[in-house]
């Protein structure tokens, strides 16, 4: 008779303790592959969040940086190019640059594409005695600002057309000179465009005109003394070390200076949106691998224990089971098959338990873990229903582990003594 129809036999025989087995040995099978399955889609679920995450990280440092930016574009200009020859001590003394060089250098620099650099603005600025109020003031030629590459943009400061002038707030305060009044500055006729808000600073004694009209009153025809200038480094602290090279090889008799304030306050601004971004996507990732780690030593206790239980199962079943085949062994015997066959026909239902199991649990176990969502209104990710390794894995482990729990019992059937077995009964 052959081993296989005896298994056959054995377990028709006996349908109930074999699907009790089986189901033990599915509940195994389905908690590994339910935590697995868990894991999978708890590992899915993170790369969705921080996918999203990324995503509004980026969105939300270019609405910061873009606020930064509005708000640093409000402290104006914080790059100033010199002549190269400009003595940096009478120009802080004076408050204006004594040497001068031509308004083209403006339009060069903007058509050189320069990139460390933008709201390019030629100035011909100087103290002078207002005679008309006999009042010392700084006067201020300027235009419309430069555009790099011609990319328009909102001017840090309007240009001032021919013919008006724009008054600092203290300067029109104590001449009592209002917005749309006519006046004279040396012996031109202007009138007031715009009174600008108080600044604290050298603004408040500035009149501004137009730069053409700057260069007849002060006889500097096409000549400049400044190129007012912001800076697009905001990313790094050492920005003079990124700007300078770069004007240099285009202007190489300029010098380069900048208000350090405003500068460094627009590049710590820029920073700080950066850093507050990339802390809160850390912590988004930091929170989701504590929780997989939580969920993995959960695992790693459940699955054990749920594993153990099952073969303590399954080692009961078959100890029971040849308690009650014992006549029917002993028959066996004495047809003639030998131990060893009797071994292989209780470890061969072991295998067949496991390999049933196996099926059925990957199957309970999966289609638990497709269910599964974190959180009622989580997105909950697409998990396929097929994993070849982890069944591969299940179809292996089942059946070792069901012949292991079944090992002793069918090694106690197999030494059992025909004689005695028949003489008791």
């Amino acid at each position: 008779m052959k081993l296989s129809h005896l298994i056959r036999r054995e377990i028709l025989h006996r349908k109930l303790g074999f699907a009790l087995a089986t189901v033990s040995a599915a509940v195994a099978v389905a908690g590994l592959v339910a935590a697995r399955a868990m894991l999978q889609k708890h590992d899915a679920r993170t790369e969705q969040i921080i996918t999203a995450r990324e995503a509004q990280t980026r969105a939300q440092m270019a609405r910061m940086e873009d606020d930064y930016r509005k708000m640093m574009l409000k402290m104006g200009f914080n790059v100033l190019i010199l002549p190269k020859d400009q003595n940096l001590g009478d120009l802080y003394a004076e408050d204006y640059a004594s040497k001068y060089m031509p308004e083209e250098y403006a339009t060069r620099l903007a058509r050189s594409r320069v990139v460390t650099i933008n709201h390019i603005l030629p100035s011909l600025q100087q103290k002078i005695q207002w005679p008309e109020y006999a009042r010392t003031v700084l006067l201020m030629g300027v235009r419309g600002e430069v555009y790099v590459q011609n990319a328009r943009q909102q001017p840090l400061l309007a240009p001032v057309a021919a013919g008006t002038m724009v008054l600092g707030h203290e300067l029109a305060k104590n001449l009592k000179l209002e917005a749309g009044q006519q006046t004279k500055l040396m012996g031109r006729e202007f009138t007031v465009a715009r009174i600008n808000p108080e600044r604290g600073n050298k603004d408040d004694i500035t009149v501004w005109i137009n730069l053409a009209e700057a260069q007849s009153l002060l006889d500097k025809p096409g000549l400049i003394n400044g190129i007012l200038a912001l800076d697009c480094t905001c990313d790094t602290l050492d920005r003079l070390a990124r700007i300078r090279p770069e004007i240099a090889r285009i202007l190489p008799d300029t010098q380069i200076v900048e208000y350090a304030s405003q500068a460094l306050a627009r590049a710590e601004a820029r920073q700080r949106a950066a850093t507050e971004a990339q802390a809160s996507l850390q912590r988004e990732k930091e929170g989701r691998t504590r929780l997989r780690q939580e969920r993995e030593a959960l695992a790693a206790v459940l699955v054990p224990v749920i594993t153990a239980g099952s073969g303590v199962w399954l080692g009961l079943l078959a100890l029971a089971n040849v308690r009650e085949r014992r006549d029917e062994i002993g028959i066996l015997r004495a047809l003639g098959l030998r131990s060893r066959q009797i071994l292989l026909i209780f470890l061969g239902k072991a295998v067949v338990i496991g390999l049933a199991g196996a099926g059925l649990g990957y199957a309970l176990g999966r289609g638990l873990g497709m269910w599964w969502r974190e959180t009622p209104d989580a997105a909950a990710p697409t998990l396929g229903f097929w994993d070849v390794h982890l069944l591969a894995l299940v179809l292996v482990a089942a059946p070792l582990l069901a012949a292991l729990a079944s090992w002793l019992p069918a090694l106690i059937a197999a030494q059992q003594d025909p004689a005695d077995v028949l003489r008791e009964a």
